[in-house]
């Protein structure tokens, strides 16, 4: 038996499918989840989640939320996700350099906070984009 892995965002399943492995990145770190994990509620960072199936590593980008582990079933729960499949790298580079200088001129409070978050973002998907690269 393997797991059922199921990414829910608040308008679509981004991603249904059975895997030996995950490896998600939670609000404490990167938490590896196998088979007959013991149950399991914990908020997830915006990151990359990798999924193990047969030898092959697939890395899908979780913009934060929550994943619930019972019974060889993983559901993930977040804000949104996105397959690196569907990331083009050059674009996300460019975004992750805009999103440096948007940090780097912020301003106020609000400017800083939006700004870092959108670097996490943009960091996330050029991670994901070149882990699929290889």
């Amino acid at each position: 038996m393997t797991l059922n892995i199921r990414v829910i965002t608040p308008d679509r399943t981004i991603w249904d499918a059975q895997a030996e492995e995950a490896i998600l990145p939670s609000s404490t770190g990167q938490l590896g989840i196998l088979k007959d994990h013991a149950p399991l509620l914990t908020a997830l960072d915006i990151g990359v989640m990798r999924v193990r199936i047969d030898k092959e590593w697939t890395p899908i980008v979780l913009m934060g939320g929550f994943a619930e582990v019972e019974k060889n079933q993983v559901t993930i729960l977040v804000n949104g996700a996105e397959e690196a499949s569907s990331i083009n790298l050059e674009s996300a580079e460019k975004d992750l350099e805009k999103a440096i200088e948007n940090l780097d001129i912020a301003q106020t409070n609000k400017e800083k906070i939006d700004a870092a978050q959108s670097l996490r973002k943009a960091r996330a998907r050029v991670q994901a984009a070149k882990a699929l690269k290889g």
